[in-house]
């Protein structure tokens, strides 16, 4: 298995400091929060693509996914959607990144219209992320946190370039047990996304294996394969403690998981 973090764990952190933590403690690949408070973003011109694919490069360490913001269930025009997840395309094709991380956001809609929504953008998106080689994945999120339910439109694209990513704690907390969780998903999955967290009505970030999110569970149904990548939600809160430092007890963590 390969491992990673993602930068919502060091929010605002310069790419050359990111890359050196990362082969410093031991990860495999960072997975890079897209947003335009971080150093990449869609933003950025063809140099700076360059040089933040070269900076990994150098290192070693891989670009696991970009991970952005697109809603693809939300209501409204589908353009403005399709214009966010083609620059997020672009953005992971020129940064060599196998993967794009896109959010359901459909509790604005009936349930069957929000998976509508969804499998009629995804659909439309896979053919312009087969042309660059990028995979979109559909996390388990908002309106869409269990398994079951992203799976659902996920299968209805019915396309190799759209699959899903299982954050282990949004099905966890939706009474979604991890073997069902990872039994619908397993055809579509691209990777899973750990963390651990205090309890159900906390979900401040722990160090890994100090909370209560059953890691172990999860990563066993991964049998050793494919990649887990460590989401620190330090920048959503400013109390929890820095990553930097906990980074490489968190790698050791995970090997002995996975």
């Amino acid at each position: 298995m390969k491992y990673a973090f993602s930068t919502l764990g060091v929010p605002g952190t310069p790419v050359a400091d990111v890359v050196r933590l990362a082969a410093e403690t031991g990860y495999h690949g960072v997975e890079l929060r897209a947003h335009p408070e971080e150093p990449v973003h869609p933003g950025l011109v063809a140099h700076e693509r360059r040089a933040v694919a070269e900076e990994f490069a150098r290192a070693g360490v891989e670009i696991l996914s970009v991970a952005g913001y697109a809603r693809v269930a939300a209501a409204g025009d589908d353009e403005a959607v399709y214009e966010e997840l083609h620059g997020l395309l672009y953005l992971a094709a020129d940064l060599g990144a196998p993967y794009v991380r896109v959010f359901p956001g459909g509790g604005d809609q009936d349930p069957a219209d929000a998976d509508a929504t969804a499998a009629r953008r995804l659909g439309a998106a896979a053919e312009v992320a087969a042309e660059l080689g990028v995979r979109v994945l559909l996390e388990t999120h908002d309106s869409h946190r269990t398994g079951a339910d992203v799976a659902r439109v996920v299968g209805a694209v019915g396309h190799k370039h759209v699959g899903a990513l299982w954050d282990v704690m949004h099905p966890w907390l939706a009474g979604e047990a991890p073997e069902a969780t990872h039994a619908v998903l397993a055809p579509y999955l691209g990777y899973v996304q750990v963390k651990d967290i205090a309890s159900r009505e906390d979900t401040t970030p722990l160090p890994l294996g100090t909370g209560v999110l059953p890691l172990a569970e999860c990563l066993g149904l991964m049998r050793g394969e494919g990649w887990a990548c460590w989401e620190y939600e330090k920048r959503w809160y400013a109390d929890a403690a820095e990553l930097p430092p906990l980074l490489a007890a968190g790698r050791e963590r995970l090997a002995g998981l996975g």
